[in-house]
C-alpha cells in the first residue's frame, strides 16, 4: 500500500471527528435558526428582534407602547442561540443590526425606519389602528 506521507495519530483522528461534528451541528443550528426566524415572523402580528441593552431597540419598543400594542420581542442577548438567530435574520433582511421590526410578516426595518413609520402614520395604518387626532398629540 502506497503512503502519501501523512500519519494520523489517534488524537488527530479524534480532533477531525470533533471538527466534523461541530460543522454538522453548526449547519444544523443555522437552519434551525432560519426556521425559528421565519416561524416567529409568521406567527405574530408584531415582532421585534432586539437586544435588551440596545438604546435603538428600546426606542423601537417605545413606539409600540405609545400605540398600546404589545409586540413579540426576541431578546437575542438573552438567548444561547442569539448569534445564530442574528445570522439567520441577516440572511432574511440583509442586515445584521438590531432592532429589526416586522408587522404582519412585512419587514419594517430598524429603529429609524420604525420611528419614521410611526410619525408618518404608516405604522398605525399597517396595524389597522385609527390615526391619532391632533388633540392627542
Amino acid at each position: 500500500m502506497a503512503s502519501c506521507g501523512m500519519t494520523f495519530t489517534t488524537s488527530s483522528i479524534l480532533m477531525l471527528m470533533i471538527i466534523a461534528a461541530f460543522i454538522s451541528s453548526t449547519s444544523s443550528s443555522s437552519s434551525d435558526s432560519a426556521a425559528f426566524v421565519k416561524k416567529t415572523i409568521s406567527s405574530h402580528s408584531i415582532v421585534i428582534f432586539s437586544k435588551s441593552y440596545c438604546p435603538y431597540c428600546k426606542r423601537a419598543k417605545t413606539v409600540f407602547k405609545e400605540l398600546n400594542q404589545l409586540p413579540h420581542v426576541v431578546e437575542l442577548d438573552e438567548r444561547d442561540d442569539g448569534w445564530n438567530i442574528q445570522d439567520a435574520l441577516s440572511a432574511v433582511v440583509g442586515r445584521r443590526t438590531v432592532p429589526q421590526v416586522f408587522i404582519n410578516g412585512k419587514h419594517i426595518g430598524g429603529s429609524d425606519d420604525t420611528l419614521e413609520a410611526y410619525e408618518s402614520g404608516e405604522l398605525a395604518k399597517l396595524l389597522g389602528l385609527s390615526a391619532k387626532s391632533e388633540d392627542d398629540l
